[in-house]
């Protein structure tokens, strides 16, 4: 039998499958309000981001203008999605890539390009925009050393904006049967924003644009006032928001900005992976917790689309880590039990640090010293017997530097009190105030931590 290619269905390659992606009704998070609520789920792209829209017209654009020729390089300052677009395309066209991510992206993002061949460079996040130290910087100046390179240059490059122009707007009014009201999306480069809204507001000028800012960004501030303060303010939503005006984006086609909190941003990214079934990012969550708050412009029978930019699995680390998500102070319980704070302490300090009463007094100091800690909890048999501090036990061998391996029982002071770990903060906060430095928490008849009074400030203070 002759084998008919043609009857084949395939693609000719990865590039094939971009765009297209699916439009999805949300069934849960906006019940109760009125109108009808749809995400464009743009993680179906072959690169898990809308970002691999824009990739493949830039490195061609390059090439027609004869800027990028064959075994050229690739550079780009990008927060991870980006880059990827470009890697994909890199790897089928033969070019190498280099990118420059600012360092609160996340490991998963790092990973990614990498696997890709990428070479990634990472910066410093707090730093200004114009630093030499800054990834935009870093990624020009990688560009004026690399022969038969070029700058991708997202946030000045119109292929940008014209890739959303051309694919994501035509997608949802067709995907939409042009019956769209509201058009919402959180704001980086600005390109997917002002080429999709251009291409809406095209077909109908009644389209609502809003845009999604975090809060730290500057560019809702100059949406509204045409100035922005120049204090650098950080945030760790990711690929959102600028502190200064990216070229690529056109605040003509927009009719108001929205802010979001990184706590609503990654709390909502989780209850739309919980409770819708869609694995998205923290912008996404940034975008559909922006989108709750002008919910109640919506009429009835009016429809609303959300673009949704990018995948969960990329955000692992941090946004569906709930060890980061404590530390960070974003998952936070309705009540506060000591067991919550005991959890949010830095990685850095263990929960547990205890000797027995045998212990001798050179290793409980060693033990000390190598956790930076000043006291010691004394445990015989998992049950609080006393404890030691630094200052008696150093006094001690100054006055007698036998006691060096003398066990700690000889010279420990009565034993902090113990709390359950379903216990209110208040509790603790009660027996720290009136004498105790530190109390021990219990759980099922077992002592599972310590918190001492600077634990307990930290986390007031975070």
């Amino acid at each position: 039998m002759l084998t008919d290619i043609k009857k084949l269905k395939f693609y000719d390659t990865i590039i094939g499958t971009l765009g297209n992606t699916p439009l999805v009704k949300l069934n849960k998070i906006t019940r109760g309000f009125k109108g009808h609520y749809f995400v464009k789920v743009e993680s179906f792209n072959p690169g898990g981001s809308v970002k691999d829209r824009i990739g493949l017209d830039i490195v061609e654009e390059a090439e027609r203008e004869g800027r990028l020729r064959p075994g050229g390089t690739i550079v780009e300052a990008t927060s991870g999605n980006t880059g990827l677009g470009l890697a994909i395309v890199a790897a089928i066209k033969g070019y190498k890539c280099i990118f420059t991510m600012p360092d609160k992206m996340s490991i998963e993002k790092i990973r990614l390009l990498k696997a890709f061949g990428a070479e990634v460079i990472v910066t410093p996040t707090a730093v200004p925009h114009d630093s030499p130290e800054s990834y935009t910087e870093v990624a020009k100046r990688i560009v004026r050393e690399t022969p038969n390179s070029i700058l991708a240059n997202q946030y000045f490059n119109p292929k940008n904006p014209e890739s959303h122009y051309k694919t994501t707007g035509p997608e949802i009014w067709e995907q939409t049967g042009g019956q769209i009201d509201y058009f919402i999306c959180g704001v980086g480069t600005g390109g997917t924003i002002s080429g999709a809204g251009k291409f809406l507001k095209e077909k109908n000028p009644n389209v609502k644009v809003i845009g999604i800012d975090p809060k730290g960004s500057i560019l809702r501030e100059y949406f509204y006032t045409k100035k922005y303060s120049h204090v650098l303010k950080t945030y760790k939503v990711e690929g959102i928001g600028q502190d200064w005006l990216p070229a690529t984006l056109n605040f003509d086609v927009i009719d108001d900005m929205i802010e979001a909190t990184d706590k609503e941003s990654f709390l909502m990214a989780r209850r739309l992976t919980r409770e819708e079934g869609i694995f998205v990012g923290g912008s996404a969550g940034t975008a559909m917790a922006g989108a709750l708050k002008c919910a109640d412009r919506m009429k009835d029978n009016d429809i609303m689309v959300i673009l949704l930019p990018d995948t969960g699995e990329r955000y692992l680390s941090k946004v569906f880590n709930d060890d980061w998500m404590r530390e960070n102070g974003f998952l936070i319980p309705d009540r506060i039990t000591v067991k919550y704070v005991l959890q949010s302490k830095s990685k850095n300090v263990p929960q547990l640090v205890a000797i027995d009463p045998t212990t001798t007094v050179r290793k409980a100091l060693d033990l000390m010293k190598e956790n930076d800690i000043a006291q010691l909890p004394v445990l015989d048999k998992g049950k609080p017997v006393g404890t030691v501090d630094d200052n008696d036990l150093m006094s001690a061998v100054l006055d007698d530097h036998t006691k060096f391996d003398s066990p700690v029982k000889e010279m420990m002071k009565p034993g902090f009190s113990v709390i359950g770990s379903a216990s209110p903060i208040e509790h603790a906060i009660d027996y720290l105030k009136r004498r105790d430095s530190a109390v021990l928490i219990e759980e099922d008849h077992k002592i599972i931590g310590i918190l001492t009074r600077y634990d307990v400030i930290e986390y007031m203070a975070r």
